[in-house]
């Protein structure tokens, strides 16, 4: 992992699934494409500090009829000391790929299948409901939650984006310099 001073700019954009948001963390040694989950909890914005990138890679993907290459930061660690409004630049028109598109959607099968039969897809965008279970379920190990919660963005997207969700809905704000939903109510 190296250290980074920089600023990173996060956009939301509205796709097929719903709104998410995408970064881009501009350093001394170069700017880089940042789609994390953690991103996801995130206002728009300007966020300046000091990131510990864990990797730097290339990748594409095709949006709006076009091939687009790009190198991708992936970050570890997040210490932010300020926030900004976007800069005009920030705002510019862009066709983005939701990330949840991008990964594999897992697959399940049950022993009493026959390898010829097709295969079950589990449930993309877990939504939580009303029930005690269906949270502890949805949460995990944050369940009961607390006044602070503090999501673990290595959980996948959509379970990601549904606890974010849930804590909106039911009053948590997001601490941004301190990476932690806090219970408002």
């Amino acid at each position: 992992m190296i250290k980074l001073r920089g600023t990173l700019s996060i956009r939301t954009i509205s796709g097929r699934n719903g709104d998410f948001n995408i970064g881009r963390l501009t350093t001394e040694i170069g700017e880089f494409s940042v789609k994390d989950a953690e991103l996801e909890q995130y206002d728009e914005g300007r966020y300046e500090g000091e990131f510990g990138v864990e990797q730097i890679y290339p990748t594409s993907y095709v949006a709006g009829g076009r091939m687009v290459m790009e190198v991708r930061a992936r970050i570890g660690l997040w210490a932010l000391d300020g926030i900004d409004y976007l800069h005009p630049e920030d705002k510019a028109p862009i066709t983005e790929p939701d990330p949840v598109d991008e990964l594999p959607t897992p697959v399940v099968r049950t022993a009493s299948e026959a390898d010829d039969k097709p295969i079950k897809h589990a449930e993309e965008n877990p939504e939580p409901k009303d029930s005690e279970d269906d949270l502890a379920v949805l949460f995990g190990t944050l369940w009961p939650l607390g006044d602070e919660v503090k999501l673990d963005p290595t959980v996948d997207r959509p379970r990601f984006r549904a606890q974010k969700d849930h804590l909106k809905s039911i009053g948590y704000k997001f601490r941004p310099l301190d990476q932690v939903w806090v219970d408002a109510t």
